[in-house]
């Protein structure tokens, strides 16, 4: 049915959404624009050397000079950031189901899980490098444990939090363990799921970048962590701001789709991704 207009209420909520849109990427990207104007002046009109603060142009010059350098080290570091998430999300969401099944057994393991968390990364990460088999597998190893603890402690919230009625209800028609873990438990922890997974995504990262740090690794097989500290070393100021723009591209496509998966998971049903109609 459409309006004195010609336009139907489903055509203006496609409109609306439509702008909504253009407006969400409109508006960062005219702030970006802006940020990168300032800093463009500011290099121009204060004179400051291209070895203290290089100017966009410098850095973009980096990109394409230093590609064959910056590009495997971006490889390296992107793969060791989702192996570890993925292997964070496998051991959070199976050792969360672990922890729920008794009390006793959250009260004896749970604990372990926060030392591990409250331990510096930077403290114990020698001790990794020490017993792994290689320096890949200890930078792999120190993502994991920094990106397993929000996973965890938000799955085993979301797990607690079931409604009871429902939980008895199960009971009442004989449902195993299994079947009210499956079809009840696991579905109403998603939203807790999906907010530890935007968390581990960005601590995944920044625990890569970290351990690569602590490891001081060198060589074909390092990630963008030693190629700063080379840029900073050989005082090439450019390509230090391109090897820390890729890492916050990569952290930004990172937060980008673990919240389009949590969209995707949750925007049908859960209130936190339902549009409001008023």
């Amino acid at each position: 049915m459409s309006d004195e207009t010609g336009a139907s209420p489903h055509t203006d909520a496609a409109g609306a959404r439509r702008r909504d849109l253009a407006l969400r990427i409109a508006v960062p990207m005219l702030v970006i624009a802006l940020l990168v104007l300032s800093w463009y002046a500011y290099v121009k009109l204060s004179g400051v050397p291209p070895y203290i603060l290089p100017g966009p142009a410098a850095v973009a010059n980096a990109f394409v000079t230093d590609w064959a350098t910056l590009a495997p080290a971006f490889w390296v570091t992107t793969k060791i950031t989702f192996l570890s998430l993925m292997l964070a999300l496998v051991g959070g969401v199976g050792f969360a189901i672990f922890l729920v099944q008794s009390r006793w057994i959250e009260l004896a393991f749970y604990p372990l899980a926060v030392i591990l968390q409250v331990t510096p990364i930077v403290a114990i990460s020698p001790l990794i490098l020490i017993y792994a088999p290689s320096t890949q597998v200890a930078l792999l190893i120190c993502a994991f444990l920094v990106a397993f603890f929000p996973i965890l402690s938000n799955m085993v919230q979301g797990l607690k939090s079931v409604d009871h009625n429902l939980i008895n209800l199960f009971e009442l028609y004989g449902a195993s363990r299994w079947q009210t873990l499956l079809y009840l438990k696991l579905p109403a922890a998603q939203p807790y799921f999906m907010t530890g997974l935007r968390i581990g995504g960005g601590l995944a990262l920044i625990a890569a970048v970290v351990a690569e740090f602590a490891a001081g690794s060198a060589g074909a097989g390092s990630g963008l962590a030693f190629r700063l500290l080379e840029a900073q070393y050989r005082l090439n100021i450019p390509r230090l701001f391109a090897a820390l723009l890729m890492l916050s591209l990569l952290g930004v496509a990172i937060f980008a789709l673990t919240s389009f998966i949590s969209w995707l998971a949750l925007h049908r049903w859960h209130e936190s991704s339902l549009k409001r109609e008023n």
